[in-house]
């Protein structure tokens, strides 16, 4: 039977695909032998040949399978291609065949499993298949080195449990808060007043969210009043919020600042308010004069790897409004896709939204983070009509919120580089060669041989072309375009910038066209300051400010014969912002966001120590995330010292205790630099976050951390000089805040805007004397359990105290809606951690 007719008669939704770890310290190494199991589950035998099964991995593999049966290839970027042998033997109905190989890393939690596997016929060589099931085996609990319910426990030992009528009830914090005696009752007729033009948005705002917990059928007479009134003094974000038995006043001297206000008055409201309307409401009195530490307060969200919808990133916005942030900035280009529509180059989204599999990308892109070999899969391809983005931007406006958009440049660029490669083909074809030419990124006759950082070898940008300053000047007058339809600022476009690989352009024409006519230009690493160079030139002529990443900002030089990066001082007087991410305890960049301040560079701190959503909570199977910067837990977000990260820093990336000698040498923050920090950004990479729910997860609770730390001023523990008495402050601060958060802040946030999928903690669990103790980081919440062995559920009996370690005993938390979190189990505390 020849290939293309098994292909007929075997259909592979009959396939059970599963994945597992079998040796997790692989012959003594940080390696990992992992086994892809096909087990047929049809009539019919599958082939021992004809086929390839395709997949993605963030991670590289040894060629040749342990097995002897296969051979796992690279494609390029995270896709990979395994191919049986002669070795390989067909696997009749009810059967099974293991191929397996070594992975050039250790496995810690479930996004490290391969990702969308499917099978190739090599008779249909352009169209994939899905198997019918993928399954990923959990790694043994008791592996060692991961974080145990036991672990978990102590840590919540130093959280106090505070009543609620104690704890403060405006989180961000403000600058002043003092709770008075009485209260103020809201009733649905309650009557807002504002006779200042300036205000009319925000007094209908206000009006729409009182109709959302207040019932308007209710028979109540007198309302009281809540005043929205001008007073100067508060700068652009600042209020003050005062109510009484009498009645609520809030004063703003702008539109912004009675937002805030108004954000404030909602977090007076109790939880139950979002649960259903309410026909009163208590309003404790209090005394609030309030503005933010810092005048950007962002968070920056990748949609370019896995796509999220237009409604998902309104739900973002509007929590992001409630707890006092206000950029959004939108990673709306990457290799992996481009997520917006620029109407003068259509290719942009016709070809590079879309993946799917193919070897070529002369239609659309390939499959990347399990996206799979077709269109359907909604997280791998789709993009924001113009239509869509303006709707975004108009729903941010109304927050105060500014959208800042990122195209990716020069690297993580091969979206945008396939696709004004299929534009110049299709004009080709039509005997436009100018037309063609004219916004092109790549050049066939460039021989560079480089790989990226995630193993692209075809993603990056030639800046020697003068057809990429085309393209860059027509991207940047779309937007202008989009962003003026919608009436919402555009003060700067971020360009990128990040993680060029060494070797690109090395062999390229236009690069040695170019040095001919600019003698400036001695090697590859002079093309940067070249690129950026012309890129802010054409932004400065539209008023538009350039941001990107710290490289933006950098020279290569060396001390001593050693590679070393500097602020370039070309363009430190240029008004350019950068966004610092790399401070990896341990890697020897730690203090590159102070250098960069210190040497003149308005800089923002997107910490991957501290401000990484996308990093797992901690090291456990069941935490998704990446962790090569850092375990990054709603902790980590909390303690962020921004003037003094180094303070602050207390484990290396792997979890370990840090060696403070790493900091020794490094440059502190200047009072000169601290002028050049201005603000703070929590950023969510999403190559492991394919869904909504997922989404939520990773970000919520932690953008509540990041508010706090971004508009409150520093708490007292952070300056405090002695340790044993800042710790002792730190760990009074951390239980009010987890107070808060369990029993105000979450409740409501199960329900508000149709609830969030927020990150519900795993219990810690500690056998003593024959019974299990039980502990949750967010008080408030409930913790359940049962002896059987089973999951518990919403209806399992409550945990009030020690439960007989007789039996299999398994816990876990829930929040206000019935939601659970990971499950613990008290076996699981056999685990030693290293």
């Amino acid at each position: 039977m020849n290939s293309f007719a098994a292909k007929l008669l075997f259909d592979v939704k009959n396939i059970t695909l599963s994945w597992e770890v079998v040796d997790n310290n692989y012959k003594n190494k940080q390696e990992a032998l992992t086994a892809l199991i096909i087990t047929n589950n049809g009539t019919e035998t599958l082939p021992a040949t004809g086929w390839k099964i395709y997949f993605n991995s963030s991670r590289n593999f040894t060629a040749d399978a342990v097995s002897g049966n296969a051979k796992i290839l690279p494609i390029n970027g995270d896709l990979y291609s395994i191919t049986p042998n002669q070795s390989f033997k067909a696997i009749k109905p009810g059967e099974s065949a293991r191929i397996e190989y070594v992975c050039e890393a250790i496995v810690v939690n479930f996004t490290d499993a391969i990702e969308g596997p499917y099978f190739v016929w090599d008779a249909t060589p352009g169209k994939g298949y899905l198997p019918g099931d993928f399954i990923i085996k959990p790694l043994d609990p008791k592996y060692p080195g991961l974080v145990t319910p036991e672990v978990i426990y102590n840590q919540n030992k130093t959280i106090t449990d505070i009543p609620t009528d104690q704890l403060q009830k405006i989180i961000p914090t403000p600058i002043s808060y003092q709770e008075t005696s009485g209260s103020f009752t809201l009733l649905p007729n309650v009557n807002v007043i504002s006779t200042d033009a300036r205000f009319a948005q925000e007094k209908a705002k206000l009006n729409m969210e009182l109709a959302k917990v207040l019932d308007k059928s209710s028979s109540v007479q007198s309302g009281g009043s809540i005043t929205l009134g001008y007073a100067p003094g508060f700068g652009t974000e600042g209020y003050e919020l005062s109510v009484k038995p009498s009645g609520i006043q809030i004063n703003a001297s702008a539109a912004a600042g009675m937002f805030y206000g108004i954000q404030s008055l909602k977090s007076l409201m109790p939880p139950s308010a979002w649960q259903q309307k309410q026909a009163s409401i208590t309003i404790p009195c209090l005394e609030v004069k309030d503005s933010p530490r810092f005048g950007y307060r962002a968070v920056m969200l990748d949609v370019a790897r896995n796509f999220q919808s237009k409604q998902q990133v309104m739900k973002l916005i509007n929590l992001m409004g409630l707890y006092k942030l206000n950029t959004l900035h939108l990673h709306l280009t990457d290799d992996e896709g481009w997520r917006i529509e620029i109407p003068s180059l259509p290719e942009l989204t016709s070809v590079g939204s879309k993946r799917g599999h193919t070897l070529d990308s002369k239609s659309f892109l390939p499959p990347s983070h399990g996206s799979g070999p077709d269109f359907s899969n909604t997280a791998g391809t789709g993009y924001y009509t113009k239509a869509d983005y303006i709707e975004i931007l108009k729903y941010a406006s109304d927050r105060h919120i500014t959208v800042l958009p990122e195209i990716e440049t020069p690297g993580h660029a091969r979206a945008s580089i396939k696709a004004m490669e299929a534009r110049y083909r299709r004009l080709m074809a039509a005997g436009d060669k100018a037309g063609a030419s004219r916004y092109l990124l790549s050049d066939a006759k460039d021989k560079s041989d480089y790989r990226s950082v995630q193993y692209w070898n075809d993603n990056v940008i030639d800046v020697s072309l003068p057809s990429t300053y085309n393209y860059v000047e027509r991207v940047i007058d779309d937007l202008i375009a989009i962003y003026k339809e919608a009436g919402a600022p555009l003060p700067a476009i971020h360009f990128g910038g990040d993680e060029v690989p060494a070797h690109v352009w090395e062999k390229s024409p236009a690069y040695e066209a170019l040095k001919k006519t600019h003698p400036e230009i001695k090697n590859t690493g002079d093309l940067w300051y070249y690129f950026y160079g012309r890129v802010n030139d054409i932004l400065k002529k539209k008023n538009i400010k350039l941001a990107g990443w710290e490289e933006m900002a950098l020279r290569k030089t060396t001390v001593d014969g050693h590679p070393t990066y500097l602020p370039n001082p070309q363009f430190v007087n240029e008004d350019m912002r950068v966004d610092v991410w790399n401070n990896v305890l341990g890697d020897g960049q730690e203090d590159l966001a102070y250098k960069l301040a210190n040497g003149g560079y308005k800089t923002v701190l997107t910490c991957v120590t501290n401000l990484y959503f996308d990093m797992a909570n901690y090291k456990s199977w069941d935490e998704p995330g990446y962790y090569w910067g850092a375990y990054l837990g709603i902790d980590k977000f909390f303690s962020f010292i921004p003037f003094d990260y180094f303070k602050n820093a207390d484990v290396d990336k792997n979890g370990q205790p840090i060696n403070r000698q790493i900091f020794v040498g490094k440059q502190r923050l200047t009072d000169y630099g601290k002028e050049n920090i201005i603000g703070l950004q929590g950023a969510l990479w999403s190559e492991t976050v394919k869904t909504a729910e997922r989404m939520d997860y990773m970000i919520f609770p932690k953008l509540i951390a990041l508010g706090e730390r971004a508009w409150a001023k520093d708490p007292a523990w952070t300056t405090e000089l002695d340790p044993a008495k800042a710790k002792d402050m730190y760990n009074a601060d951390w239980s009010k805040f987890v107070n808060i958060l369990g029993k105000r802040e979450l409740p409501r946030l199960a329900y508000e805007g149709g609830g969030y999928n927020f990150r519900i903690p795993k219990p810690g669990v500690m056998l003593q004397d024959g019974k299990y103790y039980a502990n949750v980081q967010f008080p408030g919440m409930v913790i359940r359990y049962t002896t059987n062995g089973s999951e518990p559920t919403a209806d399992s009996p409550v945990y009030n105290g020690p439960v007989n370690a007789t039996g299999t005993v398994r816990f876990r938390v829930f929040d206000a809606k019935g939601r659970g979190g990971n499950v613990a189990s008290g076996t699981e505390n056999n685990n030693p951690v290293l």
